[in-house]
């Protein structure tokens, strides 16, 4: 009889009557499964974080370009408002550029991704200012950019982000700022990860 060392896999094949060592095909796929679940559990917690604000960025950084593109297209402007209570943009075609949203004239909403909100915390202030929302035009309540119909921008300003659980323990790591060229109309955002201010593409 043959004896084996304990922990030894063996398995007998029933084609061949021979034994075989090794782990089968869903052995192998359960170890990978649980190799990935650790990891994700081990991923540290600033790292999800600075997912989370880079992808609000992101978010924001295409709703102002599809602003501008819509701008360019209708040629009319197009006002983007921030809507801080409810965390999100409001794009409104102004078709008679009256400032006013008028029936008939699309209106879309840009909701930012979940856990992030506009602010900064005590992060280091841009260049463009200290207000959460730097654009000083305004539609109704909301502070609001504008997008001319040859792209430029109706000023040169930004908005800053970070996520919620950042913000409650003031970790500025999680801080973003976008900020708007009047003369292109072009967003640019960047991340206060590091403690100081750094462009991201």
């Amino acid at each position: 009889m043959t004896h084996h060392p304990i922990g030894l896999v063996h398995i007998l094949d029933s084609r061949t009557g021979s034994e075989r060592h090794g782990f089968s095909m869903i052995e192998l796929l359960i170890v990978i499964v649980i190799m990935g679940l650790l990891a994700a559990i081990a991923l540290p917690r600033s790292g999800i974080s600075s997912y989370q604000a880079n992808a609000g960025a992101q978010v924001v950084s295409s709703a102002l370009s599809y602003a501008q593109r819509q701008a360019i297209s209708r040629q009319a402007d197009t006002r983007v408002g921030f809507d801080l209570p409810n965390n999100r943009l409001r794009i409104h075609e102004d078709r008679n550029n009256d400032n006013v949203i008028d029936a008939g004239e699309r209106v879309t909403f840009s909701n930012l991704p979940e856990g992030i909100t506009f602010g900064r915390g005590t992060a280091a202030a841009r260049p463009i200012g200290a207000e959460v929302v730097t654009f000083t035009r305004a539609q109704g309540i909301l502070p609001v950019l504008v997008f001319r119909r040859d792209g430029t921008a109706s000023e040169d300003g930004g908005v800053y982000l970070s996520t919620i659980a950042g913000l409650s323990i003031d970790r500025t790591a999680d801080v973003r700022a976008v900020e708007i060229s009047r003369a292109t109309g072009r967003a640019t955002w960047f991340s206060f990860g590091t403690g100081t201010w750094k462009e991201r593409q």
